[in-house]
């Protein structure tokens, strides 16, 4: 029998609390607009105004990422080395080819570097997505840190008990440039042949890792409609190296369809290496034979699973103009 009497409107909370036995609820209030609760999360470096996107942020790796660069910004070596675990403890930069592969290798890094720092240097993160067992985040270190120029970077990190326990580093030497890249670089023979992801093993969300592994075949297969139809309505793809981004399926696909394997995470040669974050998104490396032999995407994931932001971070300095230009005009639409 129906009750007649009305019943007070449930809030948007509260509705995703009682919907939790059909399983969507929990991804979807994973991703709901900040709360006061997540609006006091300390993400945001002491005199850095940027605002600090954690939409897709579980509040507790938000929490962590804040405390790491307040400390690290304030070249402070010993508190910055508090949040890396003992053991295991991996730090690779993945274009330079630096590794550390333990936590004093790390600490010496820094020791070496902080000491040199300008007054008002700050390395601060913009997004972070995924949740305290791993994640990416989009972080920028001002001029002076490592080098003359900016480095603006994504960086892919597994937590072990609330400590880093393998943080890889992504970025493009054209935007560092490209000289300044080729005096510190190691030659291609001397980087690490092994990201130690398999001291981590592979955390990730279930569903993000299914995610991941579909859209990584499309891409190998060259299949740009079976990649494009696990996007969302809206959703964007961003390849952050040829400054080009596209929105919508249909957009995605022609895109996909027309840049073809210059691309350098598409094509049979692609495979994935390593996927971190939650149900609300993360990343994953990817390796490929050729000019560009690595990257990170990172994926921002809508409460169903389906793709709303796919960003694309690789070495531009790899590639030739010719193929940049490539890529960008295949983003146009006739």
């Amino acid at each position: 029998m129906i009750n007649n009497v009305q019943r007070p409107a449930l809030s948007r909370r509260k509705l995703l609390t009682g919907a939790a036995a059909g399983g969507a609820a929990v991804a979807t209030s994973m991703i709901l607009p900040r709360t006061a609760a997540y609006a006091e999360t300390p993400t945001q470096v002491p005199g850095v105004p940027t605002v600090v996107d954690t939409s897709h942020a579980a509040p507790e790796v938000a929490r962590l990422f804040g405390s790491y660069f307040r400390d690290k910004s304030a070249a402070d070596v010993e508190a910055t080395m508090a949040h890396f675990a003992k053991s295991p403890c991996t730090y690779i930069d993945a274009i330079l080819g630096w590794p550390s592969y333990t936590w004093q290798s790390v600490h010496d890094v820094f020791a070496q570097y902080m000491p040199t720092w300008p007054a008002g240097a700050k390395s601060y993160p913009t997004r972070i997505i995924g949740d305290s067992t791993s994640a990416v985040v989009f972080f920028t270190n001002t001029p002076g840190l490592f080098g003359p120029s900016e480095l603006r970077t994504i960086g892919v990190v597994n937590f072990q008990y609330g400590k880093i326990a393998r943080w890889v580093d992504y970025w493009d030497g054209r935007h560092y440039g490209i000289a300044n890249l080729d005096a510190v670089k190691l030659p291609d023979d001397q980087f690490p042949p092994d990201f130690k992801e398999s001291t981590v093993g592979e955390t990730a969300a279930p569903r993000l890792k299914r995610v991941v592994a579909e859209l990584a075949a499309a891409l190998r297969a060259g299949d740009a409609a079976h990649a494009a139809a696990l996007f969302a309505p809206d959703a964007s793809l961003t390849d952050l190296v040829s400054h080009v981004q596209v929105v919508g399926p249909r957009s995605i696909a022609s895109f996909l369809g027309n840049a073809g394997s210059q691309l350098p995470f598409a094509g049979p040669s692609t495979a994935v290496r390593h996927v971190v974050g939650s149900i609300a998104g993360g990343g994953y490396e990817w390796t490929a034979t050729g000019q560009v032999p690595r990257g990170v995407n990172a994926i921002e994931l809508d409460p169903w699973g389906k793709i709303t932001n796919l960003m694309s971070f690789w070495d531009g300095a790899r590639a030739s103009d010719d193929r940049l230009l490539h890529i960008a005009a295949a983003a146009l639409e006739h």
